[in-house]
């Protein structure tokens, strides 16, 4: 038990740390997309475009998440005995 809460104070720490040190930087990051995808397509002279389907407004890329994990879910408990087949056991019966 102590040695339990002693990883638990460690965690709890190093992540109130992190949360500090990274709370205090303020500087934005900039991502994949301007950093480097950006930067190409205005080389190539190519402006940006509006996406064919945009996730920024409202809940949409939520609700997205969701309609996946639900059919992923479905899939998943629909071949569950294929995806996980039981154990044969040491006796000869046939299930």
């Amino acid at each position: 038990m102590k040695k339990a809460a002693a990883i638990g104070v460690v965690v709890f720490s190093l992540a109130v740390g992190l949360w500090f040190g990274l709370s205090s930087l303020g500087a934005k990051w900039p991502g994949v997309d301007e950093a480097v995808v950006e930067r190409f397509a205005r080389e190539a002279n190519r402006p940006p475009q509006k996406p064919f389907m945009d996730t920024d407004r409202g809940d949409l890329l939520l609700f997205l998440f969701l309609a996946a994990g639900a059919a992923g879910g479905f899939a998943g408990g629909y071949f569950f005995r294929e995806l996980f087949p039981p154990k044969a056991s040491g006796g000869s019966r046939d299930a």
